[in-house]
């Protein structure tokens, strides 16, 4: 047989085959590759690219992985439901989904805000870990399976700033009376120091502010807070956020829907989520900077809770905490699993991290930077 005419005959045999083996194997993907379009409810205007991006984050790595088989549509705050009622909606099956902070549902349980933030909890970082490595994601879906629902982090800001304030704030004495947009159960702290919370969500604070219905207003950091405007109609802005050291943001799905997903989806849905969960702190944190100089330089005046505010707010947390322990076993679980993880967390903190972090900081100061 001549040579080169075997090797011709070979490779249209292959390439035949391949064709009929991609023919063949087709109708298998598809099969495990379901068409699925759900919808999510956001907590968030879009006018807030950071945390309303999360969810269009997450969308769009679902579908990149299954060639457009598994897609999100992602609605923000009042297009579906109003922010503060996604998880509600998710729950009730209006929509397949929501991106969500777990603490405005406070009311209800206040077990609800252990998986986001509480006062004096753990920073980003030690969130991520207690989430990922400590447990958390089982513990905190251990709860959401009570609500119908399954939740997987989906972002964290970072720290937050303790917000915009009409007038300087310097002693507790000062609180009295203040009206003050708050968000979780930290409200439930500072109402003990004669504050009295508000909550409202993202999109209402601006006006809220202007017209005097309330005197001050937490959200975030300085990145969000300028597309806001606050420092417009009050320029004292306070650090830090000690009610959200790193407030994790979720993604909650309706858990029957999860449920019905196949293998290869469910686990891409983790890893999306995960992805759009470091996304979201990253950006936070490389926009910040610039965002709190140029927050500075139209007006708004940086401003640091004093010791006595913070020892006040630190103490009245663990009376609030200690009343729920002792009346909820569903909130005493976690906010266990957050206490014991803490003391570890800050411990090791303290060695490396932050001698590293105070070294360049002073070097910084000294203009060696």
């Amino acid at each position: 047989m001549d040579r080169r005419s075997f090797i011709r005959k070979a490779g249209t045999t292959g390439v035949g085959a391949a064709a009929a083996a991609a023919t063949l194997a087709a109708p298998a993907i598809a099969q495990s590759n379901p068409k699925i379009t759900w919808r999510l409810a956001s907590s968030f205007p879009k006018s807030l690219d950071t945390i309303f991006g999360g969810a269009e984050v997450l969308s769009k790595h679902l579908s990149e992985a299954t060639d457009g088989n598994f897609t999100i549509q992602v609605f923000a705050a009042g297009e579906i439901v109003p922010g503060l009622q996604a998880a509600d909606a998710t729950t009730a099956g209006t929509v397949e989904a929501c991106h969500t902070v777990a603490y405005y549902y406070w009311g209800k349980d206040p077990t609800w805000a252990l998986g986001a933030a509480v006062p004096f909890a753990l920073n980003a970082r030690g969130m991520n870990a207690w989430h990922y490595h400590g447990g958390g994601i089982d513990l905190f879906n251990e709860f959401l399976a009570t609500q119908g629902l399954y939740g997987l982090p989906g972002g964290n800001t970072g720290v937050q700033m303790g917000g915009w304030f009409r007038k300087e704030i310097n002693t507790v004495a000062d609180l009295q009376g203040l009206k003050m947009r708050i968000g979780g159960f930290a409200g439930k702290v500072v109402e003990r120091l004669g504050v009295v919370p508000q909550q409202i969500a993202g999109g209402d604070i601006y006006p809220a502010l202007e017209k005097g219905t309330i005197d001050a207003a937490e959200w975030v950091g300085p990145y969000d807070d300028e597309k806001l405007g606050f420092q417009k109609v009050a320029p004292y802005y306070y650090y830090p956020g000690w009610w959200e050291g790193g407030p994790t943001v979720h993604f909650m799905f309706n858990k029957a829907k999860v449920e019905e997903l196949p293998a290869a989806y469910k686990a891409l849905l983790r890893t999306a989520a995960q992805a759009a969960d470091a996304n979201m702190l990253q950006k936070y944190d490389f926009l910040n900077p610039t965002a709190v100089k140029s927050l500075v330089a139209n007006g708004a005046q940086l401003r640091p809770f004093s010791p006595e505010i913070l020892s006040a707010c630190f103490d009245k947390a663990n009376e609030v905490y200690a009343e729920m322990e002792a009346s909820n076993p569903g909130f005493k679980k976690i906010w266990d699993s957050i206490k014991g993880f803490r003391k570890e967390h800050y411990l090791w903190a303290q060695i490396a991290e932050y001698n590293y972090d105070t070294f360049m900081m002073i070097q910084q100061r000294n203009g060696k930077l």
